[in-house]
């Protein structure tokens, strides 16, 4: 569905196009704005529509109208609000026919007033509207490819605004200016607006800590090498089943959670887990993809020396020596550290925390295969060098100070303090196979 603005204005209701604009300023910010140049300067100058943005075309005198009567044609535009001078004569620049024709052959929506405009605006902010977080840099495929796979699966019923991820901007920050934007929309004018990442496990940790809270439900397109968030919610890897899980509608309320202030879906780990990441790099995920976290945790398995810890788990405090202390929210079987209970479970208000203490590399070597098989048959291991341990927060400091991942990125935290936010993220996704 294409989700551009085209904006023009005869001469003597240029002052009421850029009134009608700043009233809806709001609303606005959801679309790209297409104007000729002339329009596009006054309204950059302009302080009353200062925060929208519009891509400039042609100047009038050099085919701009012309030129916007193409992109309506190639099905880039939504709606043309053309504020008509009802006294310019007729085939005066803009040429209202020109459009008028391209509007017709196209279905476009074409406002020529302020009261036809409102109610095409009005019409538009009721359509599913979807802001897409898209990591070009994820995953082994073709990201142009894959791109144009999900505008054809999701364009025909959503208005799709796409925001690529850029390697000087946290793509949380970029979420949270969408955030804003959807939060700032007048009540009565929000449709449905979501809020997608497709990426790796980083790129979607990231937006899913920039949406939790927020009310705004998250789609997930996986495109990296674990993909464990959607694994652990049962979201298809596939590129089109995942898109056809967005357009299904079903949504599923999960937890998220806090470590140290950051925000945190998946895990945080201490220890063996932060080291078994560390060893994980690029170059090796891409050549063995998920094996890579196999092999880097057999590496890491073989040096993790074991450290003191003080937990303080819901008010109750523990002291213990350990190698290993995992916290998960949401994890899927692949992550072995996690599997002390067997599984996950996503929406129970609760953190697994699994605490591993072998006394040997052999010791450790069992658990490692204890867990996995935990997690095959989906029930608690028994061994007595695992702790298995529900709680709404934990704070865990040790000696020596350890490092800590959190969703994938490594960090230096001692204390490192983890509350469960129960039922804080609302993700399209499969209803859970009881």
């Amino acid at each position: 569905m294409p989700n551009a603005l085209a904006l023009l204005a005869g001469e003597d209701q240029l002052n009421t196009l850029i009134s009608f604009l700043a009233r809806h300023q709001a609303s606005l910010a959801g679309f790209p704005l297409l104007a000729p140049a002339e329009l596009a300067d006054v309204l950059a100058r302009d302080g009353r529509t200062t925060s929208l943005a519009v891509s400039p075309l042609a100047a009038l005198a050099a085919g701009g109208d012309i030129q916007l009567a193409e992109r309506v044609l190639s099905g880039e535009v939504s709606a043309v609000l053309f504020f008509v001078d009802p006294a310019a004569p007729p085939g005066r620049t803009p040429d209202l026919n020109l459009l008028l024709r391209a509007c017709s052959l196209t279905d476009t929506a074409l406002a020529l007033n302020a009261a036809t405009a409102e109610l095409a605006l009005r019409g538009l902010a009721r359509s599913r509207l979807a802001y897409l977080i898209f990591n070009p840099v994820a995953g082994q495929g073709d990201p142009n490819q894959d791109l144009a796979l999900i505008r054809t699966i999701l364009e025909p019923q959503i208005l799709l605004q796409v925001v690529l991820t850029r390697p000087d901007r946290d793509p949380a920050d970029q979420t949270r200016e969408l955030v804003d934007i959807v939060q700032a929309r007048p009540a009565t004018e929000i449709g449905e607006v979501m809020i997608l990442a497709s990426g790796g496990d980083g790129t979607v940790s990231a937006v899913a800590g920039a949406v939790m809270e927020a009310g705004i439900p998250l789609g997930v397109i996986p495109r990296g090498t674990a993909n464990a968030f959607a694994t652990a919610l049962n979201i298809p890897i596939d590129l089109e089943a995942a898109c056809l899980t967005i357009l299904a509608g079903q949504t599923r309320v999960v937890d998220a959670a806090r470590c140290n202030g950051t925000p945190m879906v998946l895990l945080a780990g201490v220890g063996f887990e932060a080291g078994m990441v560390d060893r994980a790099t690029r170059d090796l995920k891409t050549m063995l993809g998920p094996l890579a976290y196999v092999l880097a945790g057999a590496q890491q398995l073989a040096s993790q020396e074991p450290f003191q810890a003080r937990l303080e788990i819901d008010g109750q405090v523990t002291e213990l020596q350990t190698g290993a202390i995992t916290v998960a929210n949401v994890a899927p079987a692949t992550s072995v550290l996690a599997q002390g209970f067997g599984r996950v479970i996503p929406d129970d208000g609760l953190l697994e925390i699994t605490i591993a203490s072998p006394t040997n590399r052999l010791q450790g070597l069992n658990t490692f295969a204890s867990l996995v098989a935990s997690a095959v048959v989906r029930s608690p291991t028994n061994r007595p060098d695992l702790l298995c341990l529900r709680a709404r927060s934990i704070t865990i400091s040790t000696d020596p100070p350890q490092k800590l991942v959190i969703d994938g990125e490594l960090l230096e935290a001692n204390p490192i303090s983890i509350t469960c936010l129960s039922g804080a993220l609302t993700v399209f996704a499969p209803l859970p196979v009881s």
